[in-house]
């Protein structure tokens, strides 16, 4: 999800059409969902040798079976993950790059998988995530034709607002 609500209130007031940046954030959330119900499939009916033979015995003991967001690492989910620094630029960039992290996140999964059922919706996921990729390609192209100066990356255009002539 990123920064993709902050990018619809800034694109929103600069009057560019942004409901597919919307509701990318909004899907964001439905692939979290999704993830998380992959793992509770999986888990949900583990016994306790096999949560040891799978190495999962120390997330048992902190989470049992539930869903607890964190990275393959262990790492759990914060906000701190979301970028924001109050520069459309910057922030489509942000996007851009988190939508290339998730897709090769997936792209790492399928590697290691052989089960069709979580292949299938990881397929899917990925795919979302190209998709997501392009939109923000699009948003940061409708941005910077927006944008009066040759040289955009000079100024923040959420800020540093250029003077009319008269």
């Amino acid at each position: 999800m990123n920064v993709n609500l902050r990018l619809f209130y800034t694109l929103f007031f600069q009057k560019i059409s942004v409901v597919y940046l919307y509701l990318i954030g909004t899907e964001e959330l439905g692939h979290l969902e999704m993830i998380g119900t992959i793992v509770y499939q999986l888990t949900k009916n583990m016994t306790v040798e096999e949560i040891k033979e799978a190495g999962l015995d120390q997330y048992f003991v902190d989470h049992t079976a539930g869903i607890y967001p964190s990275s393959a690492a262990g790492m759990p989910y914060t906000a701190s993950s979301m970028q924001v620094k109050g520069d459309i630029i910057a922030d489509v960039h942000e996007n851009l790059a988190a939508e290339q992290k998730a897709r090769v996140t997936y792209d790492n999964i399928l590697r290691f998988c052989d089960d069709p059922d979580v292949i299938d919706p990881i397929r899917f996921l990925r795919q979302r995530e190209i998709v997501h990729y392009q939109r923000f390609g699009e948003a940061l192209r409708i941005v910077t034709d927006k944008l009066d100066s040759k040289n955009f990356y000079a100024f923040n255009p959420e800020f540093d607002k250029r003077k009319k002539r008269r």
